[in-house]
């Protein structure tokens, strides 16, 4: 009997000991729950009071990015309508791609975004910037290096002596950068005018100058004060083509296509071109040549040429793609009208990422004139990668 009386003693004990624990766990976790009710109804306070003084100051919300280029157009702006230029002077330039430093003799860098708006319309718009190759210098000219010979090879005996192979050459091609210039006028009375923007008439305007001298260049320029286009080479049949020279091909017929399978030049024009640069080929013609083009087709009656499927696509001519250039000769006798090439391995275009503008208000007054400069230059970088259709009998 005193057994179990103490063993019941015990487990009453023990229970007592697990209630109190028990209270003691919930006392906290309410003291913890007490202490985030109160952290949350602090933190929802802070948030109105955050929310009303918006609200009644009208405070303007925070930008998400840094506008870094806000200075530079403040600047650009007084400089071109009043020709304040202590902007410009206090600006802090950095090197980046699009940036150099001011020069004293009174030119200055143009704003990124005034220049931007102005390369992005020659990219759109310019003709055989569209698919020649073109890179950005900080020189006076690019260098160019063609390796167009290979290594001289022979099949060995077992006994006989090998005897020595030839060496291939590097040749190297100098592209020099000429000086492209635009000089548009405004009369001082529009400048003021606070509602006209200066900034994009003047994109405009220079744009369009630029875009005119470097699709006329590089078609037909010579090389003096401008870049060496690429009808400037001597040209030869190309049955008898030699580096240094672009090959043709005749229509057939002496001032037109050939009367009959018109479209027999263009077939033969397109396997004139190397395999490893007719996987790459582009058409070349102005609009006059196209028209004309468009008509043709074959002995199963289709037409050779194709419109582009989807907006933005180039029209195709035998599968490759066409790039209509004003600047390419009309169809006449002896005449050099539709080029066919891989023209970025073909063409090379250098250019300073650059571009200076120097406002004069004195020479033409009440006008006022804006002096816009850019460094560009070209030249055929391998003559194997283009070959020309002649409108000729031979």
């Amino acid at each position: 009997m005193t057994e179990t009386k103490a063993r019941a003693g015990a487990d009453l004990s023990a229970a007592q000991g697990a209630e109190a624990a028990m209270q003691d766990f919930l006392q906290e976790f309410k003291g913890f729950q007490d202490d985030m009710t109160k952290t949350l109804k602090h933190q929802d306070e802070r948030l109105k009071m955050l929310d009303r003084k918006t609200q009644t100051y009208g405070r303007p919300p925070l930008s998400a990015a840094a506008e870094t280029e806000v200075p530079h157009s403040k600047a650009f702006a007084a400089y071109v309508r009043n020709g304040d230029d202590d902007g410009l002077r206090g600006l802090h330039l950095e090197g980046k791609a699009m940036s150099t430093a001011v020069a004293a003799d009174g030119g200055y860098l143009v704003d990124p975004q005034t220049s931007d708006s102005i390369r992005s319309m020659l990219l759109a718009t310019s003709s055989l910037r569209a698919v020649a190759g073109v890179v950005s210098i900080d020189a006076t000219s690019y260098d160019v290096l063609i390796d167009r010979s290979e290594v001289g090879s022979g099949w060995a005996t077992e006994a006989a002596a090998t005897t020595e192979s030839s060496t291939p050459a590097i040749e190297r091609i100098s592209i020099k950068l000429h000086e492209l210039s635009a000089m548009p006028k405004v009369s001082q009375r529009l400048l003021d005018d606070s509602a006209f923007d200066v900034e994009g008439w003047l994109a405009g305007k220079i744009a369009t100058r630029f875009i005119r001298a470097e699709a006329a260049a590089f078609i037909n320029g010579d090389g003096v004060d401008k870049p060496k286009g690429i009808l400037l080479p001597a040209k030869v049949a190309n049955a008898s083509w030699t580096w240094g020279s672009l090959g043709y091909v005749p229509t057939g017929a002496a001032a037109d296509f050939a009367p009959t399978n018109a479209a027999d030049c263009i077939v033969n024009l397109v396997y004139a071109l190397a395999a490893d640069y007719r996987a790459n080929g582009t058409f070349l013609m102005n609009s006059k040549t196209a028209g004309a083009v468009r008509k043709m087709k074959d002995a199963d009656g289709r037409f050779l040429w194709s419109d582009g499927l989807a907006a933005g696509e180039p029209a195709r001519l035998m599968g490759y793609p066409v790039l209509i250039a004003e600047d390419m000769p009309d169809i006449a006798a002896n005449a050099y009208a539709i080029a066919f090439g891989d023209f970025a391995a073909g063409y090379t275009i250098a250019e300073r990422p650059d571009l200076r503008i120097l406002r004069d208000p004195f020479s033409a007054k009440p006008n006022v004139l804006f002096y816009a400069t850019k460094r560009v230059g070209g030249d055929i970088t391998d003559y194997a990668a283009i070959k020309l259709l002649k409108i000729a009998v031979s």
